[in-house]
């Protein structure tokens, strides 16, 4: 079967076999950037139900808790500010639904939001400094952790100045962690400062 053949004409639109199509890049774009949205965003809220789900679930149970409450509050995870619903019992945020009529988020979560109160109830998080002592990670002090920090920081500065260190960010903390982390590297003396998002 042969081919027809296909040229481009001066005024940009295509040419076949004496029949003329136009494309208008304008009406193509459009509709990929509406499909494109439209994907991310069911994508969105699939996520979203999901892993609030996942953290409800592993509460064990589907009700509210006896004499628990809800606090309207917002995710700290970027600058956004999305809400959230925590119930909160006994002073312990215990699960989290999302805040559906808030303006910002419109009932909606990334997939850090969704799983924000990951903070506070898994298991792997760090609620004291530990240090790897005899190939073992052991519970340390405040003060211990800070004064050995400290020195050290302080030798490789004596010895190579204040651009031999680089701060990384981490898309794990909120955005004040992160203002005050950038500050930190600015009282060091110096500007390496990056996110590990871009690295």
């Amino acid at each position: 079967m042969a081919r027809s053949k296909i040229r481009k004409s001066s005024a940009g639109s295509l040419v076949s076999a004496g029949r003329r199509m136009t494309l208008n890049p304008k009406v193509a774009r459009r509709s990929f950037l509406k499909i494109s949205a439209a994907t991310a965003a069911l994508t969105g809220a699939a996520m979203t139900t999901k892993l609030t789900g996942k953290a409800n679930a592993a509460s064990g149970k589907t009700g509210p808790y006896s004499g628990s409450e809800t606090v309207r509050t917002i995710c700290t995870y970027c600058s956004v500010g999305c809400g959230i619903e925590a119930e909160v019992h006994n002073g312990v945020w215990v699960r989290q639904e999302i805040a559906s009529d808030h303006p910002v988020s419109r009932g909606a979560h990334c997939c850090k939001g969704a799983g924000a109160i990951d903070m506070v109830t898994s298991p792997k998080r760090l609620k004291n400094p530990m240090k790897k002592v005899n190939g073992k990670w052991t519970n340390i002090t405040w003060d211990q952790a800070i004064g050995e920090i400290g020195d050290k920081l302080l030798k490789i500065r004596e010895a190579d100045g204040p651009d031999a260190l680089h701060f990384n960010g981490s898309a794990k903390v909120s955005t004040e962690m992160a203002y005050l982390h950038r500050k930190f590297a600015a009282f060091w003396g110096t500007n390496n400062v990056d996110h590990q998002a871009r690295i």
